[in-house]
């Protein structure tokens, strides 16, 4: 529990939580006592809340003008609104159309939509003002105050503390790929449950990636545009470990139902495999809390010993089963084995990092470093392209538009005490994803009610308007600190925030109690109702875009493999570019996936066929990173013309997948008898190299290093490209039956 509240209050979220509180407090305090008007102080703690959202990790640029944006927006909207604040119908029209307007800003992305959010926030609460001390254009510039008053504060607190936003992301990622892991060593041993802990694999995947691009956007650009700092270049070579990490964690060797076949009988020798990876696992969250400064890194002594373990079972299930009968088993644990030990010098090389006696590892250079950050198109043709019923955005933006304005005129019709709160619910609960708003209002809703218990008793208990000021500061910082975390323990310390500041200048605070219940149950269920009702956007009807970038991307992936295979040297930055993608793209592909299982599940339309598209692409990116790995890590032979056939019948299944989705199949499907015979001579090849390979035993000689690759790459190589073609064979297969379904 201690452990769990150090760790709260020297988070990121606090920090951030913290600045906010003050930056909101402080004007509200020196307005009240120094300048004796406390309407002084609120407008300019408005212009902090609504620059807040902005407020995210990424790097300094773009969080910089991200905040001056929100500033620009809740400034503009705000003197609007409260211009035309007595003029009914105008002020309906124009509510519906902006609403709308700010909205769409969405389309351009995750942080445009927070700025949009931020003009959201300014819009409803223009609504709350009401002074008589201050004028409107005072009050609109008191806003932009409190923006650019907010913006100095968390810009010097990133300046100030540039460790802890990258430390915790850090942190994050290594715990997340420690579960991934976890999650790989379950699926060696397992064969009842497989598709459960594929589900846990996608969501875990699609997190880590979203973390990726965060630390990705602060540290490279950091390298591009300053001189490396040696606390850079530790962050970048902690994070391309962790890449490295995870890339071997995804290039999973195993083709589950073959190894099940060939260890049918032997279960017993690969639970030490699993256990090994358990203890990487392990290692993974030792070094998350060396980072906290929770724990003195020290190796792990267990990963050696089972290192050695894994090598005495292969060798005690080769002399068990006998050659030739054990080789195939044999030649793919040590393969597995080799994965584990690249992985184990991974943790080595952390470790190496993290105690500061690294010498020479190489960093991207910075013209690479900016190939490599996912760029933000801010294209004015995305609005005119977004600009249909086809668009999930907006759906979103013309239902939140109509359902704000009936909440206005409820609020306004019934003389509500704060009609505000009903649009300040529907704003915050509403997202363009109907199984999000549903949790969302869920835990709004349970949050207020628990909140306005609390505060009702506290009420009862005393009439102290100083623990109601106590309360009121103490509930904002915590509130904004685990909003992200916990979205219903927020709802309560902000319900129990908004209520003790009314308790200060409000003398009936149970009617306040009692009005903040009503419009947050009114607010919920205008959200949650239109959200099911109006223009709904089920997943099920988006998820083919995500089919087509993930099958591109794999499509790509293989080509640079295919080109590396032959040319061989160093790895080419487009090689990491399309690898890169294609883990993006299978993540995206993963979250779309989640969110449609928070769907009705009337909503979840030909769910068997495309959880199948997703587990074979998802399968399909593992055996392409395992080859990819397998090839850059190990000298290899010239590259046999049975590769190259089965590659471009793979690389043709793909187009054909793609084709198929959109309705334009041009291409012809092949005839893959040529595969058949490459498949074939791939067998022979492997055969006639274990007969010759059997004849060296029986006349007493070692096994060469020679002969042990041309084993190894031989057995893997075609392995991997054979089951790339079945898979690639049953995603045409299986996407024809989707596409004949919708």
């Amino acid at each position: 529990m201690l452990e769990k509240i150090s760790r709260f209050i020297i988070s990121f979220n606090f920090l951030k939580a913290f600045v906010l509180a003050f930056a909101m407090i402080t004007p509200i305090l020196i307005g009240n006592f120094l300048l004796n008007d406390i309407s002084v102080g609120f407008s300019v703690a408005l212009g902090v809340l609504f620059c807040s959202p902005t407020d995210v990790p990424g790097s300094l640029k773009h969080k910089f003008f991200g905040l001056l944006a929100a500033i620009i927006l809740s400034f503009s909207l705000t003197f609007l609104f409260g211009a035309i604040s007595e003029i009914g119908w105008v002020l309906v029209l124009l509510l519906g159309i902006i609403v709308f307007l700010v909205s769409y800003l969405s389309v351009f992305g995750f942080r445009a939509s927070l700025i949009s959010f931020s003009g959201l926030l300014a819009i409803v609460l223009s609504f709350a003002y009401n002074s008589t001390s201050i004028s409107l254009w005072e009050h609109s510039l008191l806003i932009a105050l409190g923006g650019f008053w907010y913006l100095i504060l968390s810009m010097s607190a990133s300046l100030l503390f540039p460790k802890i936003q990258t430390d915790e992301l850090f942190v994050e990622v290594i715990e997340k790929t420690a579960d991934f892991l976890r999650v790989r060593g379950e699926l060696l041993i397992c064969k009842t449950k497989r598709d459960a802990l594929y589900h846990k694999m996608f969501e875990l995947q699609a997190e880590i990636n979203d973390k990726h691009e965060n630390l990705r956007e602060i540290i490279l650009n950091n390298s591009a545009n300053t001189v490396l700092s040696n606390r850079t270049r530790r962050q970048q070579l902690v994070f391309s470990e962790l890449m490295e990490i995870l890339e071997l964690a995804v290039a999973n060797p195993v083709n589950y139902k073959k190894f099940d076949e060939v260890f049918d009988k032997h279960q017993e020798k690969i639970a030490v495999f699993k256990n090994l990876t358990f203890e990487i696992a392990n290692q993974l969250d030792h070094i998350s809390k060396v980072i906290r400064k929770e724990a003195i890194l020290k190796p792990n002594p267990k990963i050696d010993e089972l290192l050695k373990e894994t090598t005495r079972n292969i060798d005690y299930y080769r002399i068990l089963v006998g050659l030739p009968k054990s080789r195939v088993g044999t030649l793919m644990l040590l393969n597995l084995n080799n994965y584990q030990e690249k992985q184990v010098q991974n943790i080595v090389g952390l470790e190496r990092v993290l105690g500061n006696y690294i010498s020479n590892n190489k960093i991207l250079d910075i013209k690479d470093a900016n190939r490599f950050i996912t760029p933000q198109d801010y294209d004015f043709k995305k609005l005119i392209e977004n600009f249909s019923f086809k668009s999930p955005i907006f759906k979103h933006s013309l239902r939140l538009a109509l359902i704000v304005v009936i909440g206005f005129l409820i609020g306004n019709i019934f003389s509500m005490q704060n009609p505000y709160w009903i649009l300040l619910t529907v704003i915050v609960i509403m997202r363009p994803s109907y199984g999000l708003t549903k949790d969302r209002t869920i835990q709004r809703v349970v949050g207020t009610l628990i909140g306005a218990s609390i505060a009702t008793l506290i009420i009862l208990m005393t009439q102290s308007t100083l623990i109601y000021g106590i309360i009121a500061i103490i509930s904002l910082p915590i509130a904004f600190s685990i909003i992200q975390s916990n979205y219903r323990n927020a709802a309560i310390f902000i319900t129990l925030n908004v209520v003790f500041v009314y308790a200060i200048v409000e003398p009936n605070i149970l009617s306040v109690i009692k009005f903040r219940v009503i419009d947050t149950l009114i607010g919920a269920t205008l959200a949650f109702g239109a959200n099911y009702f109006l223009w709904p956007a089920w997943q099920f009807q988006n998820i083919q875009e995500y089919f087509i970038e993930v099958i591109q991307s794999n499509c790509n992936f293989l080509k640079q493999i295919d080109a590396y295979y032959h040319k061989k040297g160093e790895v080419p930055t487009v090689y990491k570019l399309s690898r890169k993608e294609a883990f993006l793209a299978i993540g995206n592909l993963n979250a779309a996936f989640q969110r449609m299982n928070q769907d009705p599940k009337s909503k979840q339309k030909d769910f068997t066929h495309i959880y199948e598209i997703i587990t074979i692409n998802n399968t399909f990116l593992s055996s392409l990173t395992s080859l990819g790995m397998f090839i850059r890590n190990n000298k290899t032979v010239a590259v046999p013309f049975q590769f190259e056939i089965i590659v471009a019948h793979i690389i043709s299944n793909l187009k054909l997948a793609i084709e198929i989705l959109n309705d334009s199949a041009s291409i012809k499907e092949l005839e893959h008898s040529e595969v058949d015979k490459a498949q074939k001579l791939y067998d022979s090849y492997f055969e006639n190299l274990s007969n010759q390979r059997d004849k060296e035993i029986e006349e007493g000689i070692e096994i060469t290093i020679e002969m042990g690759d041309k084993l190894k790459e031989t057995q893997l190589v075609s392995e991997q490209v054979k089951w790339l073609f079945n898979l690639s064979e049953k995603l045409i297969n299986v996407v024809k039956q989707y596409k004949s379904n919708t």
